[in-house]
């Protein structure tokens, strides 16, 4: 978390800095970002860096929190369009908009997607957090979808959080690196053809996942 001397900048120098680690994290990653470099971009100096944050780690960090708390923003006024749909409808509407949303803040979400994703460090303890959160919703939407049903009940859960995560991250992945080559990346994400290959994307994470006649037993 930022420190309070960080919280008390104006808005314009706060956004300046967030702005440089924004392209410091998406050009470099994590094990490669330099504090020095932010520093610079940012117009401050290294003795007032550490007066705002711990060290990268922290700045990081805020990154996702601004991220996560724009997000809630963004996803207050939104509703998935049937109450009666599938959870497997469900989720595709979720991960649909959430590539909007991702759209919308394309830089930052790079830098995180890269950082946690690309790099991996979303699996390992340092952002332990973030993946025990996500690990979380996803468990309640499978054991939904398995009360309902829907998932095959011979699929262990763990098993079944873990594909529909890594295929999430996988999709959130592959988007943002074709979008942000586009000149407008939201009227790409919207169009027909990458709804499309969402849609197919979710399709062979859905039937590798969805009930049917088992070839498992589901017998201890």
């Amino acid at each position: 978390m930022p420190k309070q001397t960080f919280l008390n900048l104006p808005e314009e120098k706060r956004t300046a800095i967030v702005n440089a680690a924004i392209d410091e994290f998406s050009g470099y990653g994590f094990e490669s970002a330099s504090v020095n470099r932010i520093v610079a971009n940012s117009g401050i100096s290294k003795g007032s860096f550490y007066q705002y944050f711990e060290d990268k780690t922290d700045v990081f960090r805020h990154l996702v929190d601004v991220l996560a708390n724009e997000k809630a923003i963004f996803f207050k006024d939104k509703h998935p369009p049937s109450q009666g749909q599938s959870v497997f409808d469900y989720f595709r509407w979720l991960t649909k908009i959430g590539m909007e949303f991702n759209s919308s803040y394309p830089r930052m979400a790079q830098a995180v997607t890269r950082v946690l994703f690309v790099e991996g460090l979303y699996y390992g303890k340092l952002f332990s957090e973030y993946h025990e959160m996500t690990k979380g919703a996803l468990t309640r939407i499978i054991k939904q979808a398995m009360d309902l049903g829907e998932v095959d009940p011979s699929i262990d859960l763990e098993l079944a959080v873990m594909v529909m995560e890594i295929w999430t991250n996988a999709i959130t992945t592959y988007i943002l690196t074709e979008g942000m080559k586009q000149k407008d990346i939201m009227k790409w994400v919207r169009s027909a053809k990458v709804q499309e290959t969402i849609d197919k994307l979710l399709y062979v994470m859905e039937y590798g996942l969805r009930k049917t006649e088992s070839q498992f037993s589901t017998s201890v």
